[in-house]
């Protein structure tokens, strides 16, 4: 069986650097594989993309690349829709989207994998469908598991069932010999169908902190009835979905129609029981889904808008610049996942706050994200200070920054010192009207064009 609707598709990319944040890593060529799934559209994984500069694809039949640009990416569940002149695919038939696959279906993984130029076909069965981390955005959504072959190369390219697509390939297991993780074909057409109707590709969050109920006691304290199940909300990210409509302390017994069982799962689709926040990857943001809960023991029904993941640490940027700000030569970003990976295996050796703040930060009213000092510019006017870097800012001047735009505003109002506690318990004043006029001499020092990134610029 032959597969025309594989391409290989090659990338020049270029990622930002979160240690020196007002410049460029260095252009990085990588390949990996596409399908076509329309007249001059081609579909592939978003990491394959990410990031990219220059695209170019090829046929397998076809020794001439053509220049590919994205049209939609959705870098939550890994998918880039590609634009090509449609004369690319004249003549090829556009692969179909199949169903949700079930467990123990063969499928085919096609590509081109490193190791040789021509395409390669490994096969194997699924053998689960579940909520799974996709590395790229460090969401957990729905994914397949296959025992098929997924090497580098193979990424982005489709998963086959006879002649329906079932899968994206997007990444395999570094612990595990010959197993891999696809998108599933429900994630695909709800990629595909979004950026046909104009809607907003990001896969929604919930905002939800929750804990299960397996404890018979806990639930009974709860006045939980024998025939009742759900999950405990301990916190709730602010501005997040349902965040005025739920609170701390209800039990969520059902969501989007799903009954919650005790142990945080629900049946999704009716056929793989899985996480509950599973039923995310049927929605888009903006989306009012109905929800179920008990309260002091009470059954109440409300509506919730779905809104975009928030997160008090940003997980993986892709396609954007940076945030930063340079002050009297102390740099200052925002805590982010990017910025963490700046250190190696940074989860042991990031600093502690940082990881914390990572895995268990919840965001609130009073602060919606987290500014940290990355780096100290050697200067006269920040002496003494080498070493206070890589530490949270605590307050400016006795007050808790809400955010990066909160921070620098609460700077440039200075007149005429600063005060910044850290929360290592570091104290750093600072002269502003000297910081204001050695701005100059600093930027030239480190050859640095601007103090901030162009998204903190006054409006």
């Amino acid at each position: 069986m032959s597969y025309p609707q594989v391409v290989k598709i090659y990338a020049t990319c270029q990622e930002a650097s979160y240690e020196t944040p007002w410049q460029a890593d260095a252009p990085e060529t990588a390949s990996g594989s596409g399908v076509i799934v329309g007249p001059g559209e081609i579909l592939t994984g978003a990491h394959v993309v990410a990031g990219a500069t220059f695209i170019q694809v090829r046929c397998m039949e076809n020794p001439d690349k053509m220049v590919a640009t994205v049209k939609a990416i959705c870098h939550d569940c890994d998918l880039a829709l590609l634009a090509v002149d449609e004369s690319f695919t004249r003549g090829i038939k556009p692969a179909t989207i199949g169903d949700l696959p079930s467990l123990r279906d063969k499928v085919s993984v096609i590509g081109f994998p490193i190791g040789g130029d021509e395409v390669s076909i490994t096969e194997g069965v699924v053998s689960r469908v579940e909520v799974q981390q996709y590395s790229h955005s460090q969401r957990f959504l729905v994914a397949a598991t296959v025992d098929a072959a997924i090497n580098n190369g193979n990424s982005g390219g489709p998963v086959f069932k006879g002649r329906n697509i079932v899968g994206i390939a997007f990444q395999a297991l570094e612990e595990a010999q010959n197993i891999g993780e696809i998108v599933p074909s429900s994630l695909i057409t709800h990629f595909l169908n979004g950026v046909h109707q104009g809607r907003e590709t990001k896969i929604p969050g919930d905002g939800i902190v929750w804990m299960n109920l397996e404890n018979p006691f806990f639930r009974k304290q709860l006045k939980m009835k024998k025939n009742q199940s759900g999950v405990y909300i301990v916190d709730l990210d602010w501005g997040s979905s349902g965040y005025d409509v739920l609170k701390k302390g209800d039990v969520l017994t059902s969501i989007d129609g799903n009954p919650i069982a005790n142990n945080g799962t629900i049946l999704y689709r009716n056929r793989f029981r899985t996480q509950f926040e599973a039923f995310l990857c049927d929605h888009y943001v903006g989306d009012s889904v109905p929800v179920e809960i008990l309260r002091d023991g009470k059954p109440l029904t409300f509506n919730i808008v779905l809104t975009e993941q928030i997160d008090l640490v940003r997980r993986s940027q892709y396609d954007s610049l940076p945030t930063y700000y340079i002050f009297g030569g102390l740099v200052f970003q925002p805590l982010t996942r990017n910025y963490l990976e700046t250190w190696s295996s940074w989860y042991k050796n990031a600093p502690k706050d940082f990881v914390s703040a990572y895995f268990q930060g919840v965001v609130t009213e009073a602060q919606r994200e987290l500014v940290v000092i990355s780096r100290v510019l050697a200067h006269d006017v920040n002496i003494g200070y080498e070493g206070c870097f890589e530490e949270t800012v605590a307050s400016v001047n006795g007050v808790i920054p809400r955010d990066m735009k909160h921070f620098v505003s609460m700077v440039e109002q200075a007149k005429s010192h600063l005060t910044i506690t850290t929360t290592e318990h570091g104290v750093i004043l600072l002269d502003v009207v000297a910081c204001r006029k050695a701005m100059p001499i600093i930027l030239d020092r480190y050859r640095i064009d601007r103090i901030r990134s162009t998204d903190l610029d006054p409006a």
